[in-house]
């Protein structure tokens, strides 16, 4: 054998020895077998909507190409989903769940009826990177933030710890509104339905959600849109942000611990304990699935803004919540717990 083939020879069994374990493994691991996506939310709302589009694309990019699945979970916020994900899912890559971006707050407050550690989880990434909206329905006479500082206003919820819920109970500890707030909404399609009833007058969602999941009530002015918070969207250049309404550093610090869930939009995240090398397969097959045409293209005739996080940046953001001042928890607990 010349020198040359040997050369070759050798940097096959190299590659090979490089490649074959863990790529051939997970491939072999995922054919033939179901990757599950649990939603906390009902069917219809933004967290289940976005899981769908993830579910009919990712596939492609996970080696083994598996069948993928969503199933919703409801309950409690999502927090019954989140507790079932980290305590009873199987720890092996074939569950992931799309979190309510608020957990990571609620659990540095000590929020009820967590039964997780949100820095153990997998986090996978994020398509969108949202501006939250406070809305009010069109015929309730309520147009401005500042009508809501002086009149009260039933808010519709799914239950105490969802962000759906915890937002206004901010703004009225903070900034002095006067929202009651009515949880009991199995996902926030149910919240819509009871607005168009009449039953409440004004809730949470994200300004993409608005656009994607109801564009006709945007198009005829139906929700008065009365506060943004996050980065700002250029849509609502007349609309009043969040952060500059903050009285004291601390109030400033509490509002940046709760509108983190607007940087994280709708994560993705598995189980703690799974292999490292398949929580790399699937932050890597986020990643990809993020900048697939096909599904950027679905993304455009869904009227969905994609603006993608990775599960690494992700990760280092909710760490970096986690050390928020403990000193702020006894003001946070009014609208956290």
């Amino acid at each position: 054998m010349t020198s040359k083939l040997i050369a070759c020879a050798v940097l096959s069994g190299a590659l090979i020895a490089i490649t074959s374990p863990s790529q051939a493994q997970d491939a072999e691991f995922y054919r033939g077998k179901t990757l599950r996506i649990l939603v906390g939310t009902a069917v219809g709302g933004d967290y289940d909507t976005q899981a769908r589009l993830v579910s009919r694309h990712i596939a492609r990019h996970i080696p083994g190409e598996p069948a993928v699945i969503v199933e919703n979970m409801t309950g409690a916020g999502g927090m019954n989903m989140a507790n079932y994900l980290f305590n009873l899912a199987a720890k092996d890559g074939t569950y992931v769940g799309v979190m309510p971006n608020n957990f990571p707050a609620l659990q540095w407050s000590g929020g009820r009826g967590i039964q997780f550690d949100v820095a153990k989880f997998g986090w996978l990434g994020a398509l969108t990177q949202e501006t939250e909206t406070m809305v009010a329905w069109h015929t309730s006479g309520i147009k401005t933030i500042a009508d809501v500082q002086q009149k009260e206003v039933i808010a519709g919820a799914t239950g105490r710890g969802a962000i759906t819920y915890t937002f206004p109970a901010m703004l009225n500890a903070l900034i002095g509104t006067k929202f009651k707030i009515v949880t009991g909404y199995a996902g926030g399609s149910d919240v819509n339905l009871a607005m168009e009833r009449g039953e409440v007058v004004a809730r949470l969602n994200s300004w993409t959600s608005w656009k994607a999941t109801k564009p006709e009530w945007v198009q005829n002015g139906w929700i008065n849109v009365l506060i943004q918070a996050g980065r700002r969207h250029p849509d609502l250049a007349n609309v009043p942000s969040l952060e500059p309404m903050a009285k004291t550093p601390d109030d400033r610090q509490l509002m940046e611990l709760i509108n983190l869930g607007n940087e994280l939009g709708r994560p993705f995240a598995s189980p703690p304990g799974i292999p490292q090398e398949r929580l790399k397969v699937l932050r890597d097959a986020f990643k990809a699935v993020s900048k697939d045409p096909k599904l950027l293209a679905e993304a455009a005739t869904m009227r969905m803004e994609l603006d993608p996080m990775d599960g690494e940046e992700m990760q280092r953001k909710i760490d970096g919540v986690l050390k928020t001042p403990k000193e702020l928890l006894p003001r946070a607990k009014d609208f956290l717990e």
